[in-house]
């Protein structure tokens, strides 16, 4: 594919205190440039990947459509990635999930996000085991995202449907499917980027007959174009370095 997942953006009115818990939590560098604080990968992960955030001045709703799974190594590690979330900010939160062996928990902006058990499938993810996409149609949208981002089918079970990297590292890419159709502007939002050599206006063209559409969300004049994939969540094709 010509294009590859490179960031997850997340909107907040406070970025710089969002970041510092993000980059404690993880253990990933907190990095400035081009006026956005980046928590990024290390190269040593064998992905590139940034949580980038974003200024907003609405405050957070609703559940968020899009949100974070981490990976655990041992019930002892699983036990202690949840503590330090609590000391740095976090809470547990219900949304329903009744008993489960994760833990479901609020940043300090309020974006849920899953502490996983053990799990041999993301062992060799990173402390990010899963960028996890509520969906209506699971099946129909990773199809869509395995254009965009350049993940292969690797799972898929009752209705989900998994995409990893090719190289198979880094976070996998989970459609879970069921949901309700999208409503609002989501608050976590994914961006692809053309590998380089490859023109942005041809991918931003092979992304529309693949399903996407060009949208304006008062983005103004900016280098990147603004699109909504068949589910309306909006997403960013960046352009090629």
């Amino acid at each position: 594919m010509s294009t590859r997942l490179v960031n997850v953006i997340i909107a907040t009115a406070s970025p710089e205190a969002l970041s510092q818990f993000w980059s404690q939590l993880l253990g990933w560098d907190l990095v400035r440039e081009h006026g956005e604080i980046d928590v990024r990968a290390p190269e040593s992960q064998g992905w590139d990947l940034d949580l980038v955030f974003d200024q907003a001045d609405e405050p957070k709703t609703a559940q968020n459509r899009i949100h974070l799974d981490l990976a655990s190594a041992s019930p002892a590690d699983q036990a202690e990635i949840i503590e330090r979330a609590r000391d740095l900010g976090a809470k547990s939160i219900d949304i329903g999930q009744g008993d489960v062996p994760w833990e479901v928990m609020a940043d300090p902006d309020g974006n849920e996000f899953c502490v996983l058990e053990p799990r041999e499938i993301y062992h060799d993810a990173g402390p990010i085991a899963a960028i996890v996409v509520q969906a209506v149609d699971a099946n129909s949208l990773a199809e869509f995202w395995i254009n965009a981002a350049g993940f292969e089918r690797k799972s898929e079970a009752n209705g989900d449907v998994g995409l990893r990297a090719p190289n198979a590292r880094g976070p996998w890419l989970e459609f879970l499917g069921g949901y309700q159709p999208k409503t609002g502007q989501n608050r976590l939002h994914l961006d692809v980027r053309p590998y380089a050599g490859v023109d942005q206006r041809a991918e931003v063209a092979r992304l529309t007959k693949a399903g996407a559409r060009p949208i304006d969300i008062g983005q103004g004049d900016v280098p990147w174009e603004v699109m909504a994939d068949p589910e309306d969540n909006e997403f960013c094709v960046l352009t090629p370095r």
